[in-house]
């Protein structure tokens, strides 16, 4: 384990299920916020709440609403459900909502305050050096999620994606991006799941996936432990320099692992 303090002033801390090979698989889909890049800018947020006034004419608000973890249709459901309009005044119109989302997003991208998460690119490479498949699997909507990875310079690295545009339940997205996953590299496909909160572990586990969270978006290294993923880290830079500490002992030994 890496002796360096995290920029939280956290000491970076990894926990390995002892026969899973984290970087061995076939396959990874990656969560976007909190776990491949963080926001100072309420651009997205926003969005929800201005696109449902264009659109319906209500004032509805996500105050209450849990965002971690969640997609952007169940936001939407949600805020319409604690503001108390009736599900036949808004349902219709909710791929007009979903619209409007898109566009205020896009017309606004260049605005974004976007942060990428500490050792996020050498995991990206190291994955990628291994021959490794890499997907997006998020609860932004498809348009948003690439718009956020185009601006902070990952989108080469991702060949496909989940998105929320179609699945409210985050289950079935992954489900849906597990599948495609399984399209390009084959049926029996090892797919592992990468987020940062206990629904990303939750909808890993629904679809029998085995999942890596990291404590770099809302939960801490202790609540998303106590789920036991596969995997937990501080953050990948702390996963990665617990790698590579492993490959540097090999070495030495005389093994290469």
């Amino acid at each position: 384990m890496a002796d360096s303090i995290s920029s939280t002033g956290t000491p970076p801390r990894v926990s390995i299920r002892e026969d899973f090979l984290w970087d061995a698989q076939d396959a990874y889909l990656f969560d976007i916020d909190g776990t491949l890049l963080r926001s100072r800018d309420r651009i997205h947020f926003n969005s929800f709440s201005s696109s449902i006034h264009e659109v319906t004419g209500f004032e509805v608000s996500l105050t209450g609403v849990v965002l971690h973890g969640g997609t952007d249709t169940a936001i939407l459901r949600e805020a319409f459900e604690r503001a108390g309009v009736p599900l036949e005044a808004w349902e219709p119109q909710l791929e007009a909502v979903l619209d409007v989302m898109r566009r205020t997003v896009e017309k606004r991208r260049t605005e974004m305050d976007l942060w990428v998460m500490p050792g996020v690119e050498e995991t990206l490479a190291h994955l990628s050096h291994r021959k490794a498949l890499l997907g997006l699997a998020t609860g932004n909507l498809e348009l948003i999620g690439w718009i956020k990875v185009e601006e902070v310079g990952l989108r080469e690295w991702f060949r496909f994606g989940g998105f929320s545009d179609n699945f409210t339940v985050r289950a079935d997205m992954i489900a849906y991006a597990a599948s495609k996953a399984r399209e390009i590299k084959g049926l029996d496909a090892s797919v592992c799941v990468v987020g940062d909160t206990p629904r990303d572990i939750e909808a890993a586990r629904a679809n029998s996936l085995p999942v890596i969270a990291v404590a770099t978006g809302h939960y801490s290294f202790d609540e998303l432990a106590s789920l036991k993923p596969d995997v937990c880290a501080t953050s990948l830079k702390a996963l990665m320099e617990t790698t590579q500490s492993r490959l540097n002992l090999a070495y030495q030994g005389g093994v290469i692992a």
